[in-house]
């Protein structure tokens, strides 16, 4: 039941971010995207098992290679920060380990307190 909760909370926060058209720099996705795109992870960093999904780790590829420049990076971070600090029972080890589990190579480390505007480049 907790799942299908989640699920439904990040799907009226991509709504709402639909609706408000925020969208990132350039134009190039707006949150509501990324969090559709991302929405796999979820149950993965509330309750990490062996192996990641492979939709999840997909879903971050495709966010990694669309967002190239610095201004993209920053905006996707915001948008996934945001929608990660209201995901309830989030296992920070297992955001933290998602990149390189799914090999994409960060030259940091993902955390809620990051700060978009100065480590992501």
């Amino acid at each position: 039941m907790a799942s299908s909760t989640m699920l439904f909370k990040v799907a009226c926060l991509a709504m709402v971010c639909m609706v408000l058209n925020t969208s990132m720099a350039n134009g190039a996705l707006t949150c509501a995207q990324i969090t559709f795109t991302a929405s796999p992870c979820i149950a993965y960093i509330r309750n990490p098992g062996a192996a990641v999904p492979a939709q999840c780790c997909n879903g971050l590829r495709s966010l990694n290679d669309q967002c190239k420049a610095t201004p993209e990076r920053q905006a996707a971070c915001r948008c996934l920060k945001s929608t990660v600090l209201n995901v309830p029972g989030v296992n920070l080890p297992a955001l933290a380990g998602l990149p390189n589990k799914c090999g994409i190579n960060l030259p940091y480390k993902v955390t809620p307190a990051i700060d978009c505007n100065t480590y992501i480049t």
